[in-house]
């Protein structure tokens, strides 16, 4: 199943539904959606276990390498603000960082498309700036972004500047 390019990530609609925006039943059709796109990469994983272990390896690799250098906590902090990107496609797949029951390595994304790797983190006072790549696997179609967070008034991490590269 191909995301839907104007399917929002789940704590979006559920936003939209507690602010009454969307009804019930759109709510229930689009949270459909996504768990129908869970179970496509679960069948995925099945169908192909070995890929899906190897995937489950560099992903891990490179989560402990990211927590040892950064520490987990800014690091789901600057996932969950990325989630919050006006048209982010990899929302979809960051929304529940916050949720410290889900491992890290779940939200990195090595080989399988859509791709979604850390490169690098810098931390400046209140500013964290992060470069992603993400999208495509070859090499020359990956988006590279650098993304500059700031903390607002309560201490959460922001987007203050995109930009791609």
């Amino acid at each position: 199943m191909v995301v839907p390019p104007d399917l929002l990530p789940p704590q979006k609609l559920t936003r939209l539904w507690e602010d009454g925006q969307l009804s019930r039943q759109e709510y229930q059709a689009a949270m459909a959606i996504h768990a129908k796109l869970i179970i496509e990469e679960m069948v995925e994983a099945r169908d192909n276990p070995v890929v899906a272990y190897l995937e489950h390896l560099l992903n891990q690799h490179a989560a402990d390498k990211l927590k040892k250098r950064y520490g987990e906590t800014i690091l789901r902090e600057v996932l969950l603000a990325l989630a919050e990107l006006p048209g982010f496609p990899m929302a979809m797949y960051l929304w529940n960082a916050g949720h410290w029951h889900v491992p890290l390595h779940c939200f990195l994304r090595s080989r399988k498309e859509p791709v979604f790797r850390i490169r690098d983190l810098r931390i400046a006072g209140p500013a964290v700036v992060v470069r992603i790549e993400h999208g495509s696997r070859n090499p020359r179609q990956v988006i590279r972004e650098e993304v500059t967070l700031r903390r607002n008034r309560i201490g959460e991490l922001v987007v203050e500047a995109r930009l791609q590269s």
